[in-house]
């Protein structure tokens, strides 16, 4: 059985690392262009009702890169530009977190294909190419334009037919969220799937900030440092890290006791902020950013929510190649991983000699593999590749890469969905290989014994395929039931 697995994964890994091969060199990203458009209708009051959009928005803004363009849309009936589509600078962020507060539920109808026409506008950028933009768009309801529901099917189509059309033609990017289950969920996973972006349904309010966060990270992959045991190492070549810790469990902002200790011992809080610091408290999250940190040791005092993070300006960066929300085992995930200091990539043995560099995948239930990428040594021309084709099961996956060195750490994560053909069952091994199998025994051998993901260290292989069909499953987590009765909908004026 073992001989006919191994030769099964043979047949698998040959063609993907072809594709893996002929991959598109990699090279630094060209300047983003992200466009949220938030939904306003009535119905928002009881799909968030403590308007968790405003925190949600005002995360974004404050972590889009520096000198991106960006802008903010509301949208019921009328469409408004709430922030000026512009440069990201600090008055940028100003005006953002300011206008936030204008979010709320008071529009009659929802005119989402207004909204994506008037945000995807070429007068922004005074070019009608798309190649380099990124639409956030959150809603909670379907095309609702018109009391006539054949008005709504026409616009519905329209949407899905020459809106889309001109928008994929045009290089765009829709990332949606839903924000319920009585959302259009077929239409909006349509227009991210068809442009190539990231679909996520928020099941509640709560969920949304990660949502929207997971949604900027797939459109702007953010330089990031790992968080092990509450603590993260800042090397020289930081100029600044801001850190996001997101709420863990039930405590609000104000019993949550959090606190950031720096390699020197110095102590601060959400009060008691030192120098060249500045410290955001928001009910879903605590955003800290560091100017000019001290390189070292660096640890969080405190419980760390789900999705928290560290992440860091530096000219010295892991570049990771766009990874597909989606992918199949005919259109597999091609990693490549190279490092840059500042618009050069780094071919220096020395240098990469003392970094080891691995890549892993976790389930949504918790089972994960870890490998090594390029283990016998450095590739010459400074690029790990790595495929990846097969999981166990259809789903999404967090997928990341993390670089660690004597004194520099980096670390890149995102979600991506497989979609296994219909009627065909995968086999158990995740197929990654960056080259032809080995004769070593594959990850499932050493997970088989395993004790459940939440208490162990994913193991790391050199060689075959990440296999993360071993590990025992976490505990599952109760469901919460979501109160609130649907509200109506307040009148709403038009934009000026």
């Amino acid at each position: 059985m073992r001989r006919l697995s191994r030769l099964f994964v043979v047949i698998l890994i040959l063609p993907i690392t072809a594709l893996a091969q002929q991959a598109p060199t990699l090279q630094l990203p060209d300047s983003a262009d992200v466009r949220i458009i938030v939904d306003i209708s009535g119905s928002m009051k009881t799909n968030d009702p403590n308007n968790l959009r405003r925190p949600a928005v005002r995360l974004l803004a404050r972590m889009l890169p520096g000198q991106a363009n960006a802008g903010v849309w509301t949208f019921g009936q009328y469409v408004n530009m709430l922030v000026p589509h512009g440069k990201v600078t600090d008055d940028w962020r100003g005006l953002a977190v300011e206008r936030s507060d204008e979010i709320n539920s008071v529009a009659l109808r929802t005119n989402l294909g207004e909204a994506i026409q008037v945000a995807s506008d070429d007068y922004l950028l005074g070019s009608e190419s798309l190649d380099n933009t990124d639409f956030i768009l959150l809603t909670d309801g379907k095309v609702d334009i018109s009391d006539n529901e054949s008005a709504n099917d026409r616009e519905r189509e329209r949407i899905l037919g020459a809106l889309l059309d001109d928008l994929s033609s045009r290089g765009a990017t829709l990332h949606t969220v839903a924000l319920s289950e009585e959302a259009d969920l077929a239409l909006l996973e349509s227009l991210a799937e068809r442009t190539g972006g990231r679909y996520a349904l928020a099941s509640s309010a709560d969920a949304l900030t990660l949502a929207f966060l997971e949604a900027l990270n797939t459109a702007v992959p953010q330089q990031q440092i790992p968080i092990e045991d509450n603590g993260f190492q800042v090397d020289d070549g930081v100029e600044e890290f801001t850190a996001l810790i997101f709420r863990a469990g039930d405590k609000s902002a104000a019993n949550r006791t959090l606190e950031l200790v720096s390699p020197g011992g110095i102590k601060a809080g959400p009060e008691s902020a030192t120098g060249g610091m500045r410290w955001v408290r928001e009910t879903e999250y605590d955003l800290i950013t560091v100017t000019d940190p001290e390189a070292g040791d660096w640890t969080i005092n405190g419980e760390l929510g789900e999705g928290s993070r560290v992440t860091v300006v530096s000219d010295l960066r892991m570049v990771v190649s766009p990874v597909p929300p989606t992918f199949t085992e005919n259109e597999p995930v091609s990693l490549q991983v190279a490092f840059f200091e500042e618009d050069r990539k780094i071919e220096n043995p020395d240098f990469l000699g003392v970094i080891d560099v691995s890549v892993s995948l976790t389930s949504e239930d918790g089972r994960s593999g870890n490998k090594m990428l390029s283990p016998e040594g450095p590739p010459q021309d400074g690029v790990y590749t790595d495929a990846i084709t097969r999981l166990p099961d259809a789903g999404e996956y967090q997928l990341s890469v993390v670089a660690d060195g004597q004194t520099f750490s980096r670390r890149f994560s995102t979600v991506t969905r497989y979609i296994q053909p219909e009627g065909e069952q995968a086999p158990i091994e995740a197929v990654v290989s960056d080259g032809p199998p080995q004769e070593a025994p594959l990850i499932e051998d050493e997970l088989s014994e395993a004790s459940p993901a939440a208490e162990i260290d994913p193991p790391v292989s050199s060689s075959g395929p990440i296999d993360i069909s071993q590990v025992e499953k976490p505990e599952p987590k109760p469901i919460e039931e979501q109160p609130g009765d649907k509200e109506e909908a307040e009148p709403e004026t038009p934009a000026s």
